[in-house]
C-alpha cells in the first residue's frame, strides 16, 4: 500500500479519452432513442422518463471525467479528500469523474528576485540580486505542504483560475526563501579584498561559480518541503549600498591609483639600474656616487612624473 505522504503514480481507472468519447455518444443515441420510443408510445412513458433521466445523469457523469494532459504537466488525484496518486501521462483520458484532479506544471520557471540591501561579513551595506531557475519535483508536497486556498474545480475556467492561484503561493514561497537563502549566504563573505580579509579568502565579487554552488544548495534545503527542485542560482546584481558607494568608489580609485604607481616605480628603478649598468659596462662616463646618486633623481623625476618632463642643457662641465 503507498504511503499517502509521498508522490507515487495513480492506480486507478485512466481509459482512453477517446474511447469513452464513443461510448458517450452511443450513450446520448440510447437517450435520444429512449424519448422517441416513449414519445410514440412504443415503451410505457413512465419507463421512458425513468430511463431518459438515468441516461442523462450518465452523460452529466461522464462528461466531467475526461480531461487531456500536455508534457511536462501532472495531475494530483483527490478521492473524497484522499490522496490517491499522481497521473503524469500525456494525451486525451477519463478517469473517476468523482475524483478532484488538481493540475501541476512540472515546467521550468524563472525568477528575477530584485536586489536587496544585506550585510556583507565585514558589516558593509551591499545590494545583491539573483535570477532563480526552478520547477517543481514532488506534485504531493507542492500540492498539499503550501497552502494556497485552491477549491474544488468543477470545469475548465475553474480549473485555471485554482492553478493560477496555486502557482502564485509556489511563487511567493519561492520567493520568500530565495530571499532568506540569498542573505544568508550574503553574510558569510565580504564584497571585495580589503584590511579585514585574508589572502586568497573568498569573496562575493571575486567567487563566481563557488558562491553560486552555495546559494544554490542552500536554497534547494530551503525549498524541498514544498516539493520544489532548484536548477540554477546565480547572482545577477552586486554593488554596494548608496550611502557607501561614492566612499568605496574613492578607496578603489585610491587602490588603483597606489598599484599603477607601485607598477611605475618598479619599472622606472629596472629603466635606472639598466642605464647605470650600461655607462659603466661600455665605459661612456665615469660618474662618482654623488653624480651618480643625482642621475638617479632625475631619471626617477622624468620617468614616474604624471606630466612629460621639461629638459635642461647643461652648457657647462660635468660638475658645473
Amino acid at each position: 500500500m503507498k504511503e499517502n505522504n509521498s508522490e507515487h503514480p495513480y492506480t486507478g481507472v485512466v481509459l482512453n479519452g477517446f474511447g469513452m468519447l464513443a461510448a458517450l455518444f452511443a450513450v446520448l443515441a440510447v437517450f435520444v432513442l429512449s424519448i422517441v420510443t416513449a414519445a410514440l408510445e412504443i415503451i410505457p412513458a413512465a419507463a421512458g422518463i425513468v430511463s431518459a433521466f438515468v441516461l442523462f445523469a450518465a452523460m452529466i457523469i461522464m462528461l466531467v471525467g475526461f480531461f487531456s494532459q500536455q508534457p511536462n504537466q501532472s495531475r494530483v488525484m483527490i478521492f473524497f479528500g484522499e490522496y490517491r496518486g499522481t497521473i503524469s501521462n500525456t494525451g486525451f483520458f477519463w478517469t473517476n469523474p468523482f475524483c478532484n484532479r488538481k493540475l501541476v506544471s512540472l515546467r521550468i520557471r524563472n525568477m528575477d528576485i530584485e536586489p536587496i540591501k544585506v550585510n556583507d561579513k565585514t558589516g558593509n551595506p551591499v545590494m545583491i540580486g539573483m535570477v532563480l531557475v526552478w520547477k517543481v519535483k514532488d506534485t504531493y508536497k507542492s500540492v498539499f505542504d503550501i497552502d494556497s486556498e485552491t477549491k474544488y474545480a468543477v470545469n475548465e475556467k475553474l480549473e485555471r483560475i485554482a492553478t493560477a492561484t496555486r502557482d502564485a503561493a509556489l511563487d511567493n514561497f519561492v520567493r520568500i526563501q530565495g530571499d532568506a537563502a540569498l542573505r544568508e549566504v550574503t553574510g558569510h563573505y565580504a564584497y571585495d579584498e580589503s584590511d579585514t580579509t585574508t589572502d586568497g579568502e573568498l569573496t562575493l565579487r571575486s567567487g563566481g561559480e563557488e558562491i553560486n554552488d552555495r546559494l544554490e544548495r542552500k536554497i534547494n534545503e530551503r525549498l524541498a518541503m514544498a516539493g520544489i527542485e532548484v536548477v540554477e542560482a546565480r547572482i545577477n546584481y552586486l554593488a554596494y549600498a548608496p550611502e557607501i558607494a561614492a566612499v568605496m568608489l574613492r578607496r578603489q580609485q585610491a587602490s588603483a591609483v597606489i598599484s599603477a604607481r607601485e607598477k611605475i616605480v618598479e619599472g622606472a628603478v629596472t629603466m635606472v639600474k639598466m642605464a647605470l649598468d650600461r655607462l659603466g659596462e661600455e665605459n661612456i662616463v665615469n660618474l662618482d656616487e654623488e653624480r651618480k646618486a643625482a642621475m638617479v633623481s632625475n631619471l626617477l623625476v622624468v620617468l614616474c612624473s604624471d606630466e612629460s618632463a621639461q629638459p635642461v642643457l647643461n652648457t657647462g662641465s660635468l660638475y658645473q
